[in-house]
């Protein structure tokens, strides 16, 4: 009995502080290969908890290994927005200003039922009154209220990210036709060097920059844009 409650005690207190080293995030707010990793943690702790006869290493090997894979793929995600974007997906506009998108209906494997229960649990039951409506990498259903006067420049806005992480988000910088040269010229003008020294940066449909850097405040900017499809 008292090998079981050591093993149970050195267990639970190994995937705890795996848990933490994932981050304080509820299971609703996980990214696909987190939540499958909790499931997996989950699982393995109990094989040496519930049978005194499993060596307690047949517990911690899998459970360190998790949290070095979920480390290590947390690092390669940074670095990498393509591989991120492999395994978080990315957020898809489900309602625009022009109404249902219904090519991202079908990418998304989704019916317009789906789309009307959506906003309906987050407070939205006429879709008119729905500005944007997106479906999020953890699952999460977003929703841009139209502005109840829309002559006011109080105008409900879509920011576009165009930099995470001091990588360049291209596809989103196509859609809004903003070039190269403007970006650059936005990061020199907040004082910073190069791309990889900001940490984000998106843009509205007015040309207003958001710019938050690595290691400065933020700051705002404005530029002129060719495309407005978002």
């Amino acid at each position: 009995m008292l090998i079981l409650f050591i093993k149970t005690v050195i267990i639970a207190l190994l995937v705890f502080f795996v848990i933490r080293l994932m981050g304080k995030r509820q299971i609703g707010e996980m990214q696909p290969f987190e939540f499958v990793i909790t499931l997996i943690l989950a699982e393995v702790a109990c094989l040496p908890m519930n049978d005194p006869y499993i060596p307690l290493h047949f517990g911690v090997i899998p459970i360190v290994t998790l949290a070095f894979l979920d480390i290590a793929l947390s690092f390669i995600g940074r670095k990498h927005n393509g591989f991120r974007k492999v395994m978080d997906g990315s957020s898809v506009i489900v309602i625009d200003r022009r109404g249902i998108v219904y090519g991202n209906l079908k990418k998304m494997n989704m019916n317009v039922d789906d789309v009307v229960v959506s906003a309906r649990s987050a407070g939205y039951p006429d879709l008119s009154a729905v500005e944007y409506a997106i479906v999020e990498p953890n699952g999460k259903f977003s929703v841009i209220e139209k502005p109840k006067d829309p002559t006011k420049p109080t105008a409900a806005y879509y920011p576009l990210a165009l930099i995470a992480d001091g990588k360049p988000r291209r596809e989103n910088i196509a859609l809004c036709g903003i070039t190269d040269a403007q970006i650059n010229k936005v990061i020199l003008g907040g004082g910073l060097k190069k791309i990889k020294d900001v940490l984000y940066m998106d843009i509205r449909q007015d040309g207003t920059v958001y710019v938050s850097p690595k290691y400065r405040p933020c700051y705002t900017d404005k530029v002129s844009i060719s495309g407005k499809n978002w």
